[in-house]
């Protein structure tokens, strides 16, 4: 048998797993509804990419019938480049409409926290008045399962709480809901996706990429799936009982504030 088929095979599973599991988050957290207008916030990652490229796909095929936009929010005083133009001409291919924005923070206001937490929480507050602007209602982020579980082993370590970003959360002080479609695919998932896309990388990361303990993280739970290959799937388990029910999302933003 050739090794075309074999890759041929491999590329319909990787669609198929990938697609599956998108369609479930959108299911199992109701993450759309008709009418909904959706505001993807593209950075230029594999994992924002693959995002827009599954929910333009789905907007267009069956109910619920929802519209998509994409906005780049370009930070000014962080180095931090990305081709701009591939990134309009990506949208566009799907028949989305690029919106690029620019902000930039203080960060001798705030020394408590690092970079990485004020480049996040500025580009999230752009995000916020680019979709009331837009007249989006949510907003569409690229974290996947294991952005999850670092998050909540993090936040375990570090707050001494046991929480994780939720597939689904309403804001308080904006009219908008963050959602997350992808929080059930692990990042080899989406790494096998993009890298059958083709997509390109930014054109230069981020100088402050590995000062958080996301790094350390990783690597936690790639020691605890050796000692337990069940690890990502009991862990998650344990995560997605902290998930609120949709009328309970005002009470859970008041105990675990979005960061």
């Amino acid at each position: 048998m050739s090794s075309k088929f074999f890759i041929t095979f491999a590329t319909m599973k990787t669609e198929q797993r990938v697609r599956k599991l998108f369609e479930q988050a959108l299911k199992r957290y109701s993450l759309v509804a008709d009418g909904d207008r959706v505001l993807v916030g593209l950075s230029g990652g594999k994992d924002s990419m693959s995002l827009l490229e599954l929910l333009a796909i789905r907007s267009r095929v069956f109910k619920p019938r929802f519209e998509v936009e994409a906005a780049f929010v370009r930070m000014h005083n962080i180095p931090y480049k990305n081709d701009e133009a591939y990134l309009r001409s990506f949208a566009e291919s799907l028949g989305v409409r690029l919106y690029i924005f620019e902000t930039e923070f203080d960060e001798s206001t705030d020394k408590r926290h690092t970079h990485c937490f004020l480049c996040s929480w500025n580009r999230r507050k752009m995000l916020f008045k680019a979709a009331q602007g837009l007249g989006c209602n949510k907003i569409a982020l690229g974290h996947h399962r294991d952005d999850l579980m670092e998050t909540a082993l993090m936040n375990l370590t570090f707050e001494g709480k046991f929480h994780a970003m939720p597939p689904r959360l309403r804001m308080e002080k904006f009219p908008v809901e963050i959602i997350r479609p992808l929080c059930l695919m692990r990042e080899s998932d989406l790494q096998a996706f993009a890298d059958l896309r083709g997509y390109h990388q930014q054109a230069a990361r981020c100088p402050y990429e590995d000062d958080s303990h996301r790094a350390d993280m990783k690597e936690m739970i790639a020691h605890f799936e050796a000692l337990n290959p069940e690890f990502a799937y009991t862990f998650f388990t344990a995560i997605e009982r902290t998930f609120p029910e949709q009328h309970d999302l005002k009470d859970f933003h008041k105990k675990n504030k979005e960061v």
